[in-house]
């Protein structure tokens, strides 16, 4: 009654349940709080059971085989840990309540059940290791930061291109003759009409409590990110989700668009989001900051050799959580980290752990230090305990682990689930084996650091490769890598196959048992292989409906002029350039034709197969049959009459504001 009294004082008329099925998106069923007490008589009414448990239709979310079509019964359940909210939008006004969704037979139909398990789970752990350890703590909490990167567009160009209204990235286009090589749009003066947009979308955030509080323009033209204040994972999942939402709709009120995609531009970065992880007491204390305890940090020398651990014998899982079609697109350019999965640590910190392992001497290192610039008008100023590898996956940043690889339109979900599932598997068996050293004796915290360094020892040399400081981006670190015999996945299709592992059935129990990760493979490649469909789809209509028609006009005016030419012009040779224009020209467009209709039978083949085959053969066939079309229609695009070519260019979505 109180939440209802609450809502309907803002305005509220409705309720839903919002909720994170597998689509990678929110779902929401809206109910009004009217109740009908008689033929004549209309209530408001919101009981507890209304509250807490819905019943949304299941049957048309993707369950990857758990669910048939005519099992349909699915239900809401609600998060009391995740703040309930209005939402604003058109005339309406809708209480909105986070809610976990599972099926009538109990298996796990969205991200947000296993998120919270998975935090459960890395919190039982740690708490066995603080008891160690001497740290007073009740609870531990995965808390992330989000930087949230996106580009804004004119959404009257937005509107004349299909592709982006379909998949939110171009099919096609030709890189402008300028675009990031100046560096001049990163961190630069925020343009008025950009600066209004985020200004509003602000302010509606942090009226639904989202702590909003870093905006800047990114390395690409029109490109732009927002960062939040930390908090706890599965609150600052949801708000990330409804803030993706939020800020759609607000650049919608500003005439621009929004787009989440990363990669709608060839040529410029992609966008990610990245995701700041780290583990948090009830009591305040940050684990992976050294300095929050400093005289007693045996807990981040241990926790830090789990994660090591733990993304050397997960990798794959690990590239498998931020696998999609469009992060293929970006991953391993243009800052976006490669697809080797590898830890960066910093000078000191590698300095440390190479210091444990050959010595097993564990002292505590001073980790910041003073700047002196020999300026002194300035005030003290010191650097960070590491630097900032831009072009690695998962790097130390100092108080927390930065993974840089997630794409810009995913849900946060599940790779904070296999982050925490993945350290809480290497920390229990860390923690499995130095308890058998003690074989029921008593432990003190001098007994637990002796039997503890020997195994920190043997895990850290055994996750060694995993460490890399230089260039994620180099042609050296491949070769290294492939010596080393890490993984290097590039497609996604091929990271998915880690949902099957025995490994990660393994380390899975408790969270998600072995039907529901199977299920989760099955919704992955039929994502991917529906994406590709959609995107070759694309391809074909604007090559035929738009591109061809505009080239063929470019062709024949070209012909036209020459054929005027040769009537008052005697001599061949005064115009052969311009026929080998024409030539190139021609020949140019009918391999594009050529292309085009490859690019169809192959499309047409893949959707003839059945999951996870046609996955494959997108990922294989179609997709760089795809990229070879495009390559020749830009080239075309680039010489065409700017008259005459029906889609709005790069520099007209990226410019002009």
């Amino acid at each position: 009654v109180a939440i209802k009294d609450w809502a309907m004082e803002l305005g509220a008329t409705h309720y839903t349940h919002l909720f994170q099925p597998l689509t990678g998106a929110t779902a929401e069923k809206h109910d009004a709080f009217i109740d009908w007490s008689s033929v004549d008589q209309v209530i408001e009414k919101f009981s507890g059971k209304q509250l807490i448990q819905g019943e949304p239709d299941a049957s048309s979310f993707p369950s990857g085989g758990l669910r048939n079509t005519f099992e349909a019964r699915g239900y809401t359940g609600w998060d009391p840990s995740s703040p309930v909210f209005i939402w604003k939008a058109g005339d309406g006004v809708t209480l909105c309540i986070p809610s976990v969704f599972f099926s009538w037979t109990g298996h796990v139909l969205d991200n947000k059940i296993p998120l919270l398990r998975s935090d459960a789970k890395v919190s039982s752990a740690i708490l066995r290791l603080l008891a160690f350890t001497g740290i007073q703590a009740d609870d531990i909490h995965t808390t992330i930061g989000l930087e949230q990167e996106y580009f804004v567009v004119d959404r009257a160009f937005r509107d004349l291109r299909p592709d982006l209204i379909a998949l939110g990235k171009t099919v096609y286009g030709a890189s402008p003759p300028k675009g990031q090589e100046l560096q001049d749009h990163y961190f630069g003066s925020v343009k008025d009409r950009i600066l209004n947009f985020m200004r509003e979308f602000e302010v509606e955030a942090l009226k639904l409590g989202i702590p909003v509080k870093t905006r800047h323009n990114e390395v690409a033209p029109g490109q732009h990110e927002v960062a939040p204040v930390f908090e706890k994972a599965s609150i600052a999942i949801d708000h990330n989700i409804v803030l993706m939402e939020l800020m759609r709709q607000v650049a919608n009120k500003h005439d621009l668009s929004c787009l989440l995609h990363e990669k709608p531009f060839e040529g410029l970065n992609g966008s990610g989001k990245h995701c700041n992880w780290s583990l948090v007491t009830n009591t305040g204390i940050n684990l992976i900051d050294p300095t929050d305890t400093p005289e007693n940090n045996l807990h981040f020398l241990i926790i830090l050799t789990a994660v090591l651990h733990a993304v050397y014998e997960h990798a794959d899982l690990l590239r498998c959580s931020i696998g999609s079609a469009g992060n293929d697109y970006r991953l391993g350019g243009h800052e976006a980290p490669p697809a080797i999965m590898s830890v960066y640590l910093g000078d000191q910190l590698e300095e440390f752990l190479n210091n444990i392992e050959k010595t097993g001497a564990h002292k505590s290192i001073e980790w910041k230090k003073v700047v002196d610039l020999g300026l002194k008008a300035l005030p003290e100023l010191c650097r960070d305990n590491t630097d900032r590898n831009r072009t690695s996956p998962f790097a130390f940043t100092g108080n927390k682990f930065e993974m840089r690889a997630l794409g810009s339109s995913a849900s946060p979900a599940f790779l904070v689930t296999v982050l925490n599932v993945m350290v809480a598997d290497s920390l229990t068996k860390m923690l499995d084996e130095i308890e058998t050293k003690f074989q029921g004796n008593a432990v003190t915290p001098s007994s637990f650091a002796e039997a503890a360094i020997p195994v920190v020892q043997r895990y850290l040399k055994e996750s060694r490769n995993i460490r890399y400081s230089g260039n994620n981006y180099s042609e050296e670190w491949i070769a290294d890598a492939k010596q080393k015999k890490l993984s290097n996945i590039t497609k996604s299709v091929e990271s998915f196959e880690a949902l099957l592992d025995n490994n990660t059935v393994r380390a899975f129990d408790g969270i998600l048992n072995k039907n529901e990760l199977e299920g989760r493979y099955e919704i992955s490649m039929e994502t991917y292989a529906t994406i590709s469909n959609i995107e070759a789809n694309l391809m074909r209509e604007l090559f035929y409906s738009q591109i061809f028609p505009a080239a063929s006009k470019q062709q024949k005016e070209m012909a036209e002029s020459l054929s005027q030419l040769s009537l008052v012009i005697s001599a061949k040779k005064i115009t052969r350039k311009q026929r080998e224009y024409l030539n190139d020209f021609t020949v140019a467009l009918e391999n594009a034709i050529i292309l085009a209709n490859e690019l169809e039978e192959l499309r047409k083949k893949a959707m003839q197969m059945d999951n996870p085959e046609r996955a494959r053969f997108f990922s294989l066939n179609v997709v760089p049959k795809g990229k070879e079309l495009r390559k020749i229609v830009d080239e075309i695009e680039a010489v065409v009459d700017d008259q005459l070519w029906p889609l709005p260019k790069y520099r007209e979505l990226l410019f002009i504001f």
